[in-house]
């Protein structure tokens, strides 16, 4: 577990299921701080916005005075992970929907594709990057990515061709919920990218996190974790 050591993970806590993420991320060993107010973003490694509703997180965010200052922190280089509300709260394009958003990564968002509550599912999706086995994914009034742009790629696809993961540099997205799922392979990803952000970042040179190519070298360091 020493990959861990040091490493420090905010869970944005204004709504939605944060203390599920902050047990998946404990489970591994990583320490966890629960993020309310501008300051706490100050020392941490990376930042996960969680799934819940969308609307209220993003009024919540606006309301504490959260929005500008994770804008900064993802521009900064802060890895950051968004799982379905937290995913539409990314996104640069969410249709016609007026809601505060971040829009920092390169993808068109749908909220609710699946239908209602009602329709929440699961199903065994292929994560080439997480290996050869198949990941439960848990979809609850899930949101699907409609158009990965070029500055992002998709991560994975429902058997319908449906895509519901991608990732952007330092940034990770997935419609579904990675902490309900009992599979802690997109969490063991996301601490890989904060280690290899902060490693990046303590070198003398380095003016950036990593970016492209460098980022996703970095997060193939999930196999060190487990």
């Amino acid at each position: 577990m020493t990959i861990t050591k040091g490493v420090k993970i905010g869970v944005l806590a204004v709504q939605g299921a944060f203390r599920e993420h902050i047990a998946m991320f404990e489970r591994l060993g990583v320490e966890t701080v629960e993020v309310r107010l501008p300051e706490q973003l100050d020392d941490i490694d990376g930042l996960v916005i969680p799934g819940g509703e969308s609307t209220a997180i993003g009024r919540l965010m606006a309301t504490f005075g959260l929005l500008e200052p994770v804008r900064r922190t993802i521009e900064a280089g802060t890895p950051v992970y968004g799982t379905c509300a937290g995913m539409i709260l990314l996104a640069r394009d969410i249709g016609r929907e007026a809601q505060p958003i971040l829009g920092e990564m390169d993808i068109v968002v749908k909220r609710n594709a699946f239908g209602r509550q009602l329709d929440s599912f699961e199903s065994d999706i292929a994560v080439p990057d997480l290996g050869p086995e198949p990941f439960h994914a848990v979809f609850i009034r899930a949101p699907a990515i409609e158009q990965v742009g070029p500055e992002a790629r998709e991560l994975a696809r429902l058997d319908d061709g449906t895509i519901v993961a991608a990732e952007q540099g330092t940034m990770l997205a997935t419609a579904f919920h990675p902490e309900l799922s009992g599979d802690a392979r997109m969490h063991q990803r996301f601490v890989a990218l904060c280690v290899r952000a902060r490693e990046h970042r303590a070198k003398p040179y380095a003016a950036t996190a990593p970016r492209g190519d460098d980022a996703h070298a970095g997060a193939a360091g999930i196999d060190a974790i487990s």
